[in-house]
């Protein structure tokens, strides 16, 4: 885990020094290896420049290591005249290192078994491999792990963030598409798809064996996130998401330690405190106050690189919680997102039932899970790798995400006016056994449910600024060429 960063020279010239830059503006997600791999040689050092000591070339890769996991190895790695930095984790229950995985996928057709990766491996992953006078790049099918790219001035460039591209010159920065493959070389730029979120067919079920496969598909995601592990954090509210989670982690005999954020006012804390207490496992509460949050404000916003209002309001609270799971000693996280886009659970659904009928929210529910990797993973990934916590994501699962999306919205929402929505789902914690509290509880978005949209309303009153202006301040303040968090 840690970091990728690739480019290529549109002008055959010398690339290695844009790879050290984006290296050095993204050390804060792994310094405890460096590694650059170009055409003719692969380098590890214990800094970005020892890595590159000697090294010229007009194509490079480059990675920083975070060592979550005792099996997390220094990359770039080579089989052949194939390097490969591979940044993310495979749930593959081997027990051997993801990027050991992926390289035994190239052989002698390097752009086609680029492919079979997405085709054939699931997880949050990344990557990049040197082949021969080019690169190629992918990215998982639904985009959990971020990556960006763009074109500078007589070149091109990938990277886990935008920073590190705005760093070397690149302005305008896309995020990768997911389930893609790209071919970079100084001829230009060939992007594919692979593997990638379609709009499924309506699937003829029943409520009883719609959550039978729910539950079965869920279970198996968890397992399968949860394999090798000894102990791990939940972020958790004691709604029905994370409490379904925190049932299924704790019959695979992993160690669960829950921990919620929130202020000490609201009745969310409360909730969790008792909703822990009905699962029979341990809750770490971070109690915020009004200066935490104007304190972390700018800090988020240089993490989750966009001046958004919601981006913020909920990557504040997911600081906190990531923060606290570090501070347990516990490296990797367990988080319910995905689950609201996939199963109807935000109230705006509600108006597109009213104005658009059951095919508009089918559309709505469709194209939200499919942009999820913008609004929701990126953000979250990059908050979580700023603490050296490795976020996974049960629902945001390959399988159980095409089941659900093929389910009837009247399995979802009942009607325009229901108002818990999430039906399949709250029969799942049913019949799991969880109470009545949980899966009878209304949802409530993170930002409001913590109390932080509240604070940076009243920060923003007290500077009599809107919101938007009080974001848009503070963004206008990065210094986004300084690799040191503000």
């Amino acid at each position: 885990m840690g970091a990728l960063t690739a480019a290529v020279s549109r002008e055959r010239g010398d690339i290695v020094p844009k790879i050290v830059k984006m290296m050095e503006t993204l050390r804060h997600r792994g310094n405890e290896a460096y590694g650059v791999a170009t055409s003719d040689a692969v380098k590890i050092g214990s800094s970005s420049s020892e890595a590159t000591s000697g090294l010229k070339s007009p194509i490079a890769i480059g990675h920083n290591l975070s060592r979550i996991l005792r099996e997390d190895n220094p990359q770039p790695v080579q089989s052949g005249t194939v390097k490969l930095v591979f940044e993310g984790r495979l749930c593959q229950p081997q027990g051997e290192p993801s990027v050991e995985i992926a390289l035994r996928t190239f052989g002698s057709k390097p752009l086609e078994e680029a492919e079979l990766i997405l085709k054939g491996l699931e997880g949050a992953y990344t990557f990049a491999a040197v082949i021969g006078d080019g690169l190629i790049v992918g990215r998982d099918p639904l985009g959990l792990a971020p990556l960006h790219y763009g074109e500078g001035r007589g070149f091109y460039a990938a990277a886990s963030e935008r920073k590190a591209l705005w760093a070397v010159g690149v302005r305008e920065v896309k995020s990768f598409p997911p389930g893609h493959v790209a071919y970079f070389s100084a001829s230009g730029c060939i992007l594919k798809p692979v593997r990638v979120v379609t709009e499924p067919e309506k699937r003829s079920v029943s409520m009883e064996d719609a959550v039978k496969t729910l539950g079965r598909l869920l279970r198996e995601a968890v397992r399968r996130r949860a394999y090798g592990l000894r102990r791990v954090a939940l972020a958790f509210s004691g709604g029905l998401d994370s409490s379904i989670l925190a049932a299924f982690l704790k019959d695979t005999g992993v160690e669960v330690q829950l921990v919620t954020v929130g202020f000490g006012g609201e009745v969310e804390v409360r909730c969790a405190r008792e909703a822990a207490d009905a699962l029979g496992l341990p809750l770490h509460v971070r109690l915020l106050t009004e200066s935490d949050v104007e304190r972390l404000l700018p800090r988020v916003l240089w993490l989750v690189e966009e001046p958004s209002h919601l981006a913020v309001s909920v990557g504040i609270p997911f600081y906190y919680v990531a923060e606290a799971a570090s501070e347990l000693g516990l490296r990797v996280l367990f988080a319910g997102q995905g689950s609201d886009e996939l199963f109807g659970g935000y109230s705006k659904y509600l108006d597109v039932y009213k104005s658009l009928g059951v095919r508009g929210v089918w559309e709505a529910l469709y194209q939200d899970v499919k942009g999820s990797y913008e609004r929701n993973f990126e953000r979250d990934e990059k908050v979580c790798s700023f603490h050296h916590v490795e976020l996974r994501l049960p629902f945001a699962d390959w399988s159980l995400t095409t089941f659900a999306l093929s389910l009837p919205v009247d399995l979802k929402i009942c009607s325009p006016q229901d108002p818990l929505r999430k039906r399949v789902l709250r029969r799942l914690a049913e019949e799991v056994g969880l109470p009545p509290e949980v899966y009878g509880r209304r949802k409530k978005a993170i930002q409001y449910a913590t109390g932080v949209d509240k604070a940076l309303r009243r920060l923003a009153k007290k500077r009599k600024m809107t919101i938007k202006g009080l974001i848009e301040d503070c963004w206008r303040r990065m210094e986004w060429e300084n690799p040191e968090p503000p």
